[in-house]
């Protein structure tokens, strides 16, 4: 199937782009573990079903040295032996922050509770930034239908 790419945001929106950029730069440099955020976007991704945001991540996360058996089971992160206890829980957090209507009450303090076992403040803050910012660049890339490998 050949998808064809709706419209350019980056291109007809530039300011909004840059802007998101500069998130992606504060994510860059923030102290989470880089593993967990990337973790975090393909995650959301998959939930998403973002096909050209799991390229990207998949690529990224790859170049930094994740194994293959990480990646393939992130959608099974709760059966799957790979991940700490604190990337279970940035998973979980992801999860919640994403599927916000499937549940009324979206993000259980069970589910922060156990986030912030494993992360400061300042690295909650940032995580919920990069949940934030995945769903926002998935919602992008589904809409305009952002074709895969095109980066």
């Amino acid at each position: 199937m050949t998808v064809t790419e709706r419209i350019n945001v980056r291109e007809l929106a530039p300011e909004a782009y840059r802007a998101m950029r500069g998130v992606e730069r504060f994510l860059h440099e923030c102290d989470v573990p880089p593993a967990t955020l990337e973790l975090a976007k393909i995650r959301a991704s998959q939930i998403n079903g973002c096909a050209f945001c799991l390229d990207l991540h998949f690529r990224e996360a790859k170049k930094a040295g994740e194994s293959d058996e990480r990646l393939w089971s992130v959608a099974a992160w709760r059966e799957a032996p790979w991940y700490t206890d604190a990337e279970r829980a940035a998973l979980a957090l992801t999860e919640a922050a994403t599927r916000l209507a499937d549940r009324p009450d979206p993000v259980p303090d069970e589910i922060w509770v156990d986030a912030a076992k494993h992360y400061s403040q300042e690295q909650l803050a940032a995580l919920v930034v990069a949940i934030a910012q995945i769903n926002a660049w998935n919602r992008i890339c589904v809409v305009s239908r952002r074709a895969p490998g095109s980066v």
